[in-house]
């Protein structure tokens, strides 16, 4: 893909992965807008000079209001990245988890299918365009504490396979991001010391945007063990290693 002319817009960049690949995107030369639902991040990102549009992907209408205001400043409009999604634990001992479970579901995986839907009309009309979807390592090697937003994550991929075949013939590429634990605040990198620095994953993450083909999988080497565990044989034992945070669960020891 080449980075340096796109127009991108991104959903949920206003903080973390999202906007700081929305930055690296305007750096390399593309135009940028970025969809979140906070209005004061959204007026600092505009002062930035990024195009800015409000959207909650838990809302068909806003995510239909948000369609029009991009198409109508953006016409060109060539790369959409699906990158809202929230990340909780739950206890599946306590049936009230179930509240979390559908606001991960809602979120994450309808989400997602929200803003494509709304955007794959525009792309397959003008012939050529990508989708990149984000779903995550835990999609693929469980952690046992957020067991919904992993779920979310895997149906995301399956998702993303679907579409990818649906939409062969159109012109429109699709991508799937997948990362790993990155440490998007100081709090994040001392709370996880494995976590890959937010600036490294963004630079290897570009670096395999340029490629041609872009890769229908984007997977840094930090997310390689999540994404072969059952191929390299060691799943068993990771998910039994991830399961000890189950012990920070309320009772749990």
């Amino acid at each position: 893909m080449d980075i340096t002319n796109r127009t991108v817009f991104i959903a949920g960049a206003t903080s973390g992965i999202g906007l700081e690949l929305a930055r690296r995107f305007a750096a390399a030369g593309s135009s940028v807008v970025v969809g979140g639902r906070r209005a004061d991040l959204l007026d600092r990102l505009a002062a930035e000079g990024f195009g800015t549009v409000r959207i909650d992907v838990t809302d068909q209408d806003s995510v239909g209001h948000a369609r029009d205001a991009v198409l109508a400043g953006h016409p060109g409009l060539d790369t959409i990245v699906t990158m809202s999604g929230i990340m909780l634990p739950e206890d599946l001992r306590d049936p009230a988890h179930f509240s979390v479970t559908q606001q991960i579901i809602d979120t994450n995986l309808l989400g997602t299918i929200r803003v494509i839907d709304a955007f794959t009309p525009h792309l397959v009309g003008r012939g050529s365009g990508a989708i990149i979807t984000v779903s995550s390592g835990i999609g693929f090697l469980p952690f046992p504490l957020m067991p919904t937003y992993g779920a979310s994550k895997a149906a995301v991929h399956a998702y993303t396979e679907a579409l990818r075949a649906q939409l062969d013939g159109t012109g429109v590429e699709v991508s799937e991001l997948v990362p790993p634990a990155v440490a998007t605040t100081p709090e994040q990198a001392r709370l996880n010391p494995n976590a890959l620095p937010l600036a490294d994953f963004a630079t290897e993450v570009m670096d395999l945007l340029r490629a041609d083909p872009t890769p229908h999988e984007i997977l840094v080497k930090g997310v390689q063990m999540h994404r072969w565990a059952e191929r390299d044989g060691t799943y068993a034992e990771l998910v039994a290693q991830r399961s000890r945070a189950l012990a920070t669960l309320p009772g749990r020891q």
